[in-house]
């Protein structure tokens, strides 16, 4: 093998299972553990997949890294280690959080590999002055300390959990970006609009909703909403409902007859009715 080959990987590290792309001079296969150097320092990674000429455009704008090596045994139990350590290092800073008064809440402490990182994240309506907290967190567990603050998606996807649908959330398991989830897509795929039933975890709409809105997308431009008057073979006619799935419309012609036609038999569209929003 040449020694100055270099492989390329999609590496997934942290609490936050920040993606990165990482160079490797050793090859390596997909759930290796490593010890990777990324923008934090050294820490615990997860290969997920090689960087390939097919795969490569939708990797280009990954933060970039390094694997330095496999992790060892050792370095596997002391990760492990300090995850048991993590729940009472988040209860103790959230003692000294009640002793200052501030108005923030801890969900998750997370070291690095090599110990002189913690990372605290924690909710908070507003911005907090934590300069205060930072330095008695310094003192106390004799490391840099950086604050993040998190919002609602972010705190289920570090708590983990399960959906309604019986698996992992998909935003502690796959999911590595969380874009926005709008109503108009639970309209248009006219899911519930319970917003019980609607929402994940987190209290906001669940981003499974988003998984197949593209489709529906694309077979509702092919469709003039309810409310439109059109023109198909039977004369005018207003559309009352449209079936997305199968491309079908259900109308009320001149003369009080309700059909169902196809987007072919709609001739023309005199008004198009409102779209969802």
């Amino acid at each position: 093998m040449n020694a100055s080959a270099s492989y390329r990987y999609v590496v997934r590290c942290g609490l936050n299972r920040a993606i990165f792309s990482m160079q490797s001079k050793t090859q390596q296969n997909r759930g290796d553990q490593v010890i990777a150097r990324s923008n934090r320092g050294f820490e615990l990674g997860e290969v997920l997949c090689e960087i390939t000429d097919q795969n490569q455009s939708s990797t280009e704008n990954l933060p970039s890294g390094s694997i330095q090596r496999a992790a060892s045994p050792t370095d596997l139990a002391t990760s492990a280690q300090w995850k048991k350590q993590a729940i009472q290092e988040a209860a103790e800073s959230q003692s000294i959080v009640d002793s200052l008064g501030l108005p923030m809440q801890i969900v998750e402490i997370e070291r690095i590999i090599g110990g002189e990182l913690i990372t605290v994240f924690f909710t908070a309506a507003d911005r907090i002055d934590f300069r205060e907290l930072v330095k008695k967190l310094a003192s106390k567990f004799q490391a840099r300390i950086e604050m993040r603050q998190i919002g609602a998606r972010d705190e289920a996807k570090l708590l983990g959990g399960y959906g309604d649908c019986g698996r992992p959330l998909c935003c502690s398991g796959h999911l590595h970006e969380m874009p926005p989830v709008s109503m108009r897509m639970a309209k248009l795929q006219k899911a519930t609009l319970d917003p019980n039933k609607l929402s994940g975890r987190c209290g906001r709409l669940k981003c499974c909703l988003r998984y197949e809105n593209d489709h529906y997308e694309e077979l509702a431009a092919k469709l003039p909403p309810a409310g439109s008057e059109i023109l198909t073979r039977e004369g005018r006619a207003r559309v009352l409902n449209v079936e997305l799935l199968a491309q079908q419309m259900l109308v009320a012609t001149e003369d009080n007859r309700r059909i169902l036609i196809t987007p072919e038999e709609c001739l023309s569209v005199i008004k198009r009715g409102p779209e969802f929003s």
